[in-house]
């Protein structure tokens, strides 16, 4: 069965049509300007093409998996092929899975859950908060933060060596957690060497690309990684699905992680009076419940449209833009930028930075009033990772408008720009320029307090 889609254009746009594009929002100063949107490492907008299949095929939703009518079997079809187009894109191997889940987050916690027993975990303190905390209830180690990628590896390998042993004398089993690229510094991570350090170990990796796979090719088979997680609403898809794909062993292996319909295979009553479960074997065991077919549909959409405009046209168009960011940043005295690793390090379209006397909501409050610039500004869900840049604990900021601190002392939270395939030049050319305008020149508006966010005052 087909589903329509919308009509594909094989030629690479630069940047790639996304929604909201045309939104225009009011300055506080007067007049409107349209938004500029560089908050994709939170949420990236939607691809325009992404929405149009969505919407050829939203007439044609039904129910999966059982249903006996056409548009039940069609979206069944759709469903399964959207897995598959999930696989081509992170170059499975075969024997791994697709698994459907809400989230990264959704998805760590899955493999948390399925943990063999007395496995252990180890993770870099300079994690996100989504695959930094789902495994506090194993036997987890927090590594210290690197400072170059070879020491991510050498801290690793380290720590590997010291692993324990079950009572029966053999090596239990072990799982390492890596980012592909930093949520706070859009920095690459070493995952290859990093892989190889733990295959060397009998240890098993996880690869949280919620930053790297919207920005970069990701290959599973490549990086020679166990599981890769991310996110759609980061990938250019919204409506609320993530992906963990892998190794099938021990998600099989592993009571499902929800229990429900979807998950169960034959469900029957015992003479006691119990219930005796089969669950399925194959990713529905951790499915269960009426999947989200929508969005699942728009995650393939998503890896399909990348894949056909070329995705590494698009990440020497994001590598251009980034030079770009880094180059005005670097002009300004009063801006630092943040790194782990230094300048050499490749990065995504995600770049952290402090500016010196500025209540880092205070700035982002007035590139927004002022300039129709949506950034980020605090503690990005990753606090260990953030508070090492900045050199101690943040504490709160404050009132609004109260700097972070005296020029040249360390400042209490950051400012986060981010931008990917969607984004005009025009729209870093306006963020470069308003920085420096607001560094120069001071704020023009007065602002406020208000439940803890700083906002122009009324």
């Amino acid at each position: 069965m087909s589903v329509p889609t919308a009509a594909v254009d094989r030629s690479v746009c630069a940047p790639l049509p996304v929604l909201g594009r045309d939104v225009r929002v009011p300055l506080v100063t007067g007049g409107e300007v349209d938004y500029a949107a560089l908050d994709y490492a939170a949420s990236a907008p939607a691809l325009q093409r992404v929405w149009d299949d969505v919407a050829a095929y939203a007439p044609y939703y039904g129910s999966v998996h059982r249903g006996a009518g056409y548009l039940s079997q069609l979206s069944t079809d759709l469903f399964e092929n959207s897995r598959t187009a999930v696989a081509e894109f992170l170059g499975c191997r075969e024997g791994d899975q697709v698994v459907f889940t809400r989230s990264t987050t959704d998805s760590l916690n899955l493999l948390a859950a399925v943990l063999p027993a007395d496995c252990q975990v180890f993770v870099f303190e300079t994690e996100h908060h989504a695959s930094l905390l789902p495994w506090r209830g194993a036997d987890v180690t927090y590594l210290d933060a690197p400072r170059t990628p070879q020491q991510a590896v050498g801290i690793l390998e380290r720590a590997l060596a010291g692993r324990g042993t079950s009572p029966s004398g053999s090596t239990v089993p072990a799982l390492v957690c890596v980012t592909g690229a930093s949520n706070v510094t859009g920095e690459h991570w070493p995952v290859r060497e990093l892989a190889a350090a733990a295959h060397a170990h009998g240890a098993r990796v996880v690869l949280d690309a919620a930053q790297l796979a919207p920005h970069h090719p990701v290959d599973i088979a490549d990086l020679d990684v166990d599981w890769v997680a991310f996110s759609g609403h980061k990938l250019y898809a919204p409506f609320g699905s993530g992906v963990l794909a892998g190794r099938s062993d021990w998600l099989q292996e592993a009571e499902p992680y929800l229990a429900g319909g979807g998950a169960s295979r034959q469900v029957t009553r015992r003479a006691d009076g119990g219930v005796d479960v089969e669950w399925h074997t194959t990713a529905a065991r951790h499915e269960a419940g009426s999947p989200n077919v929508i969005g699942v549909y728009s995650i393939a959409a998503a890896c399909r449209a990348l894949t056909d405009a070329g995705f590494d046209s698009l990440v020497e168009r994001e590598q251009s833009l980034v030079t770009k960011v880094l180059d005005g940043l670097g002009e300004v005295d009063a801006v630092k930028v943040l790194s782990l690793f230094g300048d050499d390090v490749p990065r995504v379209g995600v770049i952290s930075f402090v500016v010196d006397g500025w209540n880092s909501s205070h700035f982002a409050a007035a590139l927004s009033a002022e300039y129709g610039i949506g950034v980020r500004d605090g503690l990005f869900c990753a606090h260990p990772l953030v508070r090492t840049l900045l050199g101690g604990d943040p504490q709160d900021q404050g009132e609004c408008g109260a700097p972070d601190g005296e020029p040249g002392e360390r400042s209490l939270n950051a400012i986060r720009v981010s931008f990917g395939a969607g984004t005009p030049d025009e729209h870093v050319e306006r963020f470069v320029t308003a920085v420096k305008e607001l560094v120069r020149d001071g704020a023009r508006w007065n602002y406020r307090t208000e439940n803890g966010r700083c906002v122009p005052a009324v």
